[in-house]
């Protein structure tokens, strides 16, 4: 079977729940969108706001204090939110692309630790951290069992990331501020085993198609940051099964992976304007981004240093930035928009501002200097609802 590019689209929206808010709890919304890029402690809300009607931003306070939605360094080795329940999966999946990116880093193995040194630590950490402890306390604790050889913040960091733990919230606005606290992870993953990192990582590969398919191995490969030969490893072991996965053909010929019955709605149907958060994992998730972003402004949107601006998403395409301002949502687009376009967005605007009013009405301000900068558009409106 061989699927057009807009339908690919249409695929990715729907699966995102950008089609249409749906009447879902946080936690099922989670699961649904599979891993909120969580980077920026107001994106997962914004996120979810996008995606679910009725969305309180007391209730994604309420799952994440409760810790039925974890955030943790996994998928993109950064930072998401998920379901508590799918993170011994992930974490398993990810195992071995953690242990590489962290303790192969450079500036983890300057610090000189051995195998069991680092095990020992490890182990440490973990008991430390059975209620939340601030970077600086465990800081201190692994300094305490170094003392011959101190470890640097870079280091420290690095044990951290690959550690299993979770992100303890801090408070308001968005539960996370810019100092983190850590906890460990409940129940935690055993230790490094080869044939778990296999089988999470099929399950990863599922729940991937199911928020992001169908999708190539690259894709795969590109949403989880590891490596083509494991993705594709597990790929293979999937198809094998009982129930299997399907073979498509994309739009240049490739060949995609998919769940049998997994939604895959015609290419006419509509898509609402959305403004998206920073780092959405919509715009992330794919080796070919063209999927939701126009080549031609990937580089606008994404900038040299990583940062994903917050965006405007128009017929399931980028077509622009949007940036929180004094008196409400600016608007600045890539390329003309009709009327019926900006009322839409305003009407999207409006319900921002409502949404961000009581935490935080400039969020995102950190970030102006892109704008300051310059970012070339077509036309930029200030939108008030």
């Amino acid at each position: 079977m061989k699927i057009t590019a807009r339908s690919l689209n249409r695929a990715t929206l729907a699966r995102q729940l950008l089609l249409g808010r749906e009447s879902l709890d946080v936690l099922d919304g989670i699961r649904r969108v599979v891993a909120l890029q969580a980077q920026q402690p107001a994106s997962p809300y914004i996120a979810l706001w996008n995606r679910l009607s009725g969305f309180r931003a007391a209730d994604l306070d309420t799952a994440l204090g409760g810790f039925r939605a974890v955030k943790t360094t996994l998928t993109r080795l950064t930072l998401h939110a998920v379901h508590a329940e799918d993170y011994p999966d992930f974490r398993a999946a990810m195992e071995p692309a953690l242990r590489a990116s962290r303790l192969g880093d450079a500036r983890f193995t300057a610090a000189g630790l051995a195998a069991d040194e680092t095990a020992g630590l490890i182990a440490a950490l973990l008991e430390y951290a059975d209620r939340p402890r601030t970077a600086a306390e465990m800081g201190s604790l692994l300094l305490a069992k170094r003392p011959a050889g101190p470890m640097d913040s870079a280091a420290q960091r690095m044990l951290r990331q690959y550690a299993p733990l979770w992100h303890a919230p801090t408070g308001g606005p968005w539960s996370f501020g810019t100092r983190p606290s850590y906890i460990t992870a409940d129940p935690g993953p055993g230790p490094a085993d080869p044939d778990a990192a296999a089988e999470g990582l099929k399950n990863l590969v599922r729940r991937a198609l199911a928020g992001f398919g169908p999708a190539s191995v690259a894709d795969l490969a590109q949403f989880t940051l590891i490596g083509r030969t494991r993705i594709r490893a597990a790929v293979d072991a999937l198809m094998d099964e009982a129930d299997g996965l399907e073979r498509l053909e994309g739009p240049g010929g490739g060949v995609l992976y998919d769940l049998p019955g997994a939604p895959r709605p015609a290419g006419e149907t509509p898509a609402p304007p959305r403004l998206m958060a920073m780092w959405d994992s919509v715009l992330l998730a794919y080796a070919d981004r063209g999927r939701v972003v126009p080549p031609e402004y990937r580089k606008l949107v994404t900038r040299v240093n990583g940062d994903v601006l917050p965006t405007l998403l128009v017929d399931g395409e980028v077509a622009g930035v949007w940036r929180a301002v004094g008196g409400g949502i600016e608007a600045s687009a890539f390329r003309p928009l009709p009327a019926p376009v900006w009322e839409a967005l305003a009407a999207e605007a409006g319900a921002l501002i409502g949404f961000l009013a009581p935490r935080d009405p400039l969020v995102y301000r950190r970030y102006d200097h892109w704008w300051d900068k310059g970012l070339p558009a077509a036309e930029t409106r200030l939108l008030t609802g």
